[in-house]
């Protein structure tokens, strides 16, 4: 697969770098090599062992293309790396190292491993986009502009208040997030079938004491096929993809030629077309919404490997790996991403004063209706509201001016009146007190 070309530029490059085979067998390592000082601790293991094991192991290479060929019989890789370790060891250490785990505790526990400073990152990345967010809203809150609904002109709006739900989005699903990073992700220690067979109480103060000593999370018991924690972490990606997924379509929206109310920052060669030299294509949003999509995909199947049978899972659990690591590192690269989107998005307010009357006027069709209907009645009024649009639009001609002169108007009401009726910025509703309330809510989120 051609990896590098089509799969990794949707993803964090740094994070990339930090989730390679060499991270994954430091992190099965730091896992055997931890429970092997957490059972010399409690008299398990003969003093001295454990630093042994570690001045012989972490010297030794582990070869990883032997490693790759062994998951193929073994079903993980856990399993020849647990050989290739026993082999280097000498043979007074070999019965202890490995002692009372199992497979599915090295992988668990060492894909924790790999995702603890991930999750950390992508919040610091949310942080940053929040700020970025903060800014843009209450630069604009006041910068009216459409609104839009079914892909049709509605009502106005702010652009402030478009950014705040942009904002109160991604802050929502990083609340999701939270409690994963701050509890911490669990380690996995229950040996074959999940209950310290051979240990007896010991097995659950070895459980803990090792959570402890590698930074994860003790659980209340190990879970083998309680796959509750992984769900957690993924649908937790997932809602932080979905609101990126959202902040992208809205911007690649409205940076349509057409429309051209924002455009993404700009750069050597972004946007670039491989054919017309006049493109300047929304490319962040497009990479944000390729890697959401995708992390939507992994996630589905994450869902279904929820229910596992017994005390192992068949092919479920196989099938969590790569779509949990994948997750992260496409979300840590929409994000980083997304933060540079927001943080230098161009914002075109004379832009959106035009779209506001490409319609000549039909936008302030319902406050016009709501003025007048007191004074020819519900059905006149809609119907006076539209035709004076209409009018406006083929003629060209400023809304309030065709009102003024309407038959049915003209001589009722107060020009001041219809001219406040028929101007945008004054029927945008509680959008700047929703963008107070929402940087209010942000500032206080941690």
């Amino acid at each position: 697969m051609p990896a590098a070309l089509i799969q990794h530029p949707f993803m964090s490059q740094v994070a990339l770098a930090d989730c390679n085979g060499e991270a994954l067998v430091a992190a099965m390592l730091s896992f055997e090599l931890a429970l092997a000082e957490v059972q010399e601790a409690r008299g398990a293991l003969p003093a001295g062992a454990s630093r042994r094991m570690a001045e012989q192991l972490r010297a030794h290479t582990f070869e990883l293309d032997a490693l790759a060929t062994g998951v193929a019989s073994g079903g993980n890789v856990a399993i020849p790396f647990v050989k290739q370790g026993r082999a280097a060891l000498p043979d007074d250490l070999k019965r202890y190292w490995h002692l009372g785990a199992t497979s599915q505790d090295v992988v668990d526990s060492a894909l924790m491993l790999l995702l603890k400073p991930r999750l950390t990152s992508i919040d610091g990345l949310l942080q940053r986009c929040r700020a970025a967010a903060i800014a843009l809203m209450q630069a604009h809150d006041e910068t009216v502009m459409v609104g839009r609904t079914l892909m049709q002109q509605a009502l106005p709006i702010t652009f402030g208040v478009k950014v705040a739900h942009w904002a109160l989005g991604l802050e929502q699903a990083r609340r999701r997030l939270a409690p994963l990073v701050e509890a911490g992700l669990p380690v996995q220690f229950g040996g074959a079938v999940g209950v310290h067979s051979g240990w007896d109480d010991l097995g659950l103060d070895f459980m803990d004491a090792l959570a402890e000593r590698l930074g994860l999370a003790a659980p209340l018991l190990p879970w083998h096929t309680d796959r509750q924690p992984i769900h957690a972490v993924a649908t937790a990606l997932d809602a932080v993809a979905g609101a990126a997924e959202k902040l992208a379509l809205d911007v690649s929206l409205l940076t349509q030629t057409e429309i051209g109310e924002v455009s993404e920052p700009g750069g050597e060669g972004m946007g670039e077309s491989s054919s017309m030299p006049h493109k300047r294509n929304p490319v962040r949003c497009a990479l944000i919404r390729g890697a959401a999509r995708q992390i939507h995909g992994h996630t589905t199947v994450i869902l279904n490997a929820v229910a596992q049978p017994l005390e192992r899972g068949l092919g479920e659990w196989h099938a969590e790996w790569t779509p949990l690591i994948d997750s992260a590192l496409l979300l840590e690269g929409a994000l980083e991403q997304a933060a540079v989107l927001l943080e230098g998005l161009e914002v075109h307010p004379e832009a959106m004063r035009r779209n506001l009357e490409a319609s000549g006027g039909a936008i302030m069709a319902e406050p016009v209706s709501r003025l007048l209907a007191p004074l020819v009645g519900q059905d006149a009024a809609k119907r006076i509201s539209a035709e004076a649009a209409e009018t406006a639009r083929r003629q060209g001609l400023p809304y309030a001016e065709v009102l003024k002169t309407h038959p049915e108007v003209n001589g009722k009401v107060e020009a001041a009146a219809l001219e406040d009726a028929a101007a945008p910025a004054t029927y945008i509703g509680s959008s700047k007190a929703q963008v107070a309330r929402t940087v209010t809510w942000l500032k206080n989120a941690d």
